[in-house]
């Protein structure tokens, strides 16, 4: 995987999380999801989509069949941590402490949501 906290377009995470939710596929598969009317262009869309998340190193690719299946070459909570990370240190200097606050203060927890965060803190103390 080259660098795992490159960010991604919206259309790039469309496919991540379709690859998250179904599993491995196609890029048949995939495009018939994303583009149910699908016309020639949206195969090719998803196929340019795929080559830039593989080179991004978001996804990896099984050449054994015909058809290539692509995954996810991480789960959604390890992409989501990465780009949090790469957040926090592009903003913060790699302290996630600035971007938690914002979060927090920017809307309210739930009390489920507080209670874990509680948890969290307690563990780590």
């Amino acid at each position: 995987m080259r660098d795992p906290r490159q960010s991604v377009t919206e259309a790039e995470l469309s496919v991540l999380e379709f690859l998250w939710s179904a599993g491995p596929s196609t890029k048949r598969a995939i495009a018939d999801a994303l583009y149910p009317a699908q016309q020639d262009s949206d195969v090719a869309t998803v196929q340019k989509l795929l080559q830039r998340l593989e080179a991004k190193g978001h996804i990896t690719r099984n050449r054994e069949s015909m058809a290539h299946v692509f995954s996810a070459a991480a789960g959604k909570n390890e992409f989501v941590g990465r780009q949090l990370e790469a957040v926090a240190d592009k903003l913060s200097g790699g302290s996630l402490a600035p971007l938690v606050m914002h979060l927090i203060e920017g809307r309210r927890l739930t009390k489920r949501e507080r209670n874990k965060l509680r948890a969290l803190l307690d563990e780590e103390a």
